[in-house]
């Protein structure tokens, strides 16, 4: 195989790739030859002994016990051959080294979290270390849905669940940028829900982990609120210029009139803001559907109010 990538497989940039994609032609290879063995012999019986006059009457065929014991054991063993191959790859892939890089990730609808041992915290964006193992233990927000974390470039795929943790590892063996996608249908923004993979060499890694750390104490209200909006995924619902996504958009948000589903309104003070973003379903904005949004009551009381002076900027 090309580690550039063929027709049916994308490039291979982790160790565990090439086993993986040697499983993945073994199954195709050997479907394609079974596959034509069976229409040659279509072709070749349906030719043979095609029925050449009205008179003609089919002779009896005779019981081949080889022909019998070959199309019994020879997929047994292919079977059996797929099987022991395939769980030495899943106990491969389920079976992280113990030096392993430990990185937190975290799905929401509709973006992805990730958390650095020494602190640094991206969105929508893995940072990772060539040639070195990394596991990335995950988890779906409180009260968010079932997504799926896939890096195709380096053959891995894991459920993310909430309240539960699940785990995938994989060693990057080219540094480069890559690909990120949630392959659980989540809702209408699954297909936006998109990240970057990018491989450094072990000592870029190092200086952008030691580099890329917040004080969020150093931070203005406004500063950290953008960083929650992003953090928190906010952007994949509520846009900033003005947009329909699924929820309303910030901007012009502050100080609106705003018409409920009940037929009631009020006024978008910074009461009804953090309101909504600890009770969303308290008070449903007419047009949108309620038990879409979850609360954001674990958030502290600091990043509420970081939330809601930078939905105020948003005019």
């Amino acid at each position: 195989m090309n580690d550039s990538g063929t027709f049916w497989l994308p490039e291979a940039a982790s160790t565990v790739a090439a086993e993986v994609d040697g499983l993945f032609y073994f199954v195709y290879w050997a479907s394609a030859i079974i596959f034509v063995g069976v229409v040659a012999a279509m072709i070749y019986l349906a030719y043979k002994y095609r029925r050449r006059d009205p008179n003609d009457r089919p002779e009896p065929v005779e019981e081949s016990r080889l022909l019998e014991i070959s199309w019994i054991v020879v997929p047994t063993i292919l079977v059996l051959l797929v099987f022991t191959w395939g769980f030495q790859t899943f106990v491969t892939l389920q079976t992280a080294p113990p030096n392993a890089y430990q990185i937190q990730g975290q799905a929401y609808s509709y973006g992805w979290n990730f958390e650095y041992p020494e602190g640094a915290q991206t969105t929508d964006e893995l940072y990772l270390p060539a040639d070195r193992p990394v596991q990335v233990r995950l988890s779906s927000r409180e009260g968010d849905v079932l997504h799926s974390f896939y890096l195709p470039q380096f053959r891995v795929k894991q459920d993310v669940l909430p309240n539960r943790y699940t785990s995938v590892w994989f060693e990057a063996t080219e540094p480069g940028t890559y690909e990120l996608f949630c392959t659980e249908y989540c809702g209408v923004g699954h297909s936006q829900m998109l990240g970057e993979v990018n491989v450094l060499p072990a000592d870029e890694f190092d200086e952008w982990v030691a580099e890329a750390g917040i004080n969020e104490d150093e931070l203005s209200l406004v500063e950290l609120g953008e960083l929650q909006y992003q953090r928190n995924g906010c952007q994949g619902c509520h846009s900033l210029d003005g947009s329909a996504m699924a929820g309303p958009t910030f901007q012009g948000l502050y100080a609106s009139e705003r018409a409920f589903a009940d037929a009631s309104s009020v006024e978008a003070d910074e009461n009804y803001l953090r309101e909504s973003i600890i009770e969303p379903d308290a008070k449903v904005v007419e047009g949108y559907g309620s038990g879409i949004m979850p609360s954001f009551a674990h958030l502290s009381e600091r990043d509420v109010t970081a939330l809601v002076e930078f939905i105020k900027e948003q005019q």
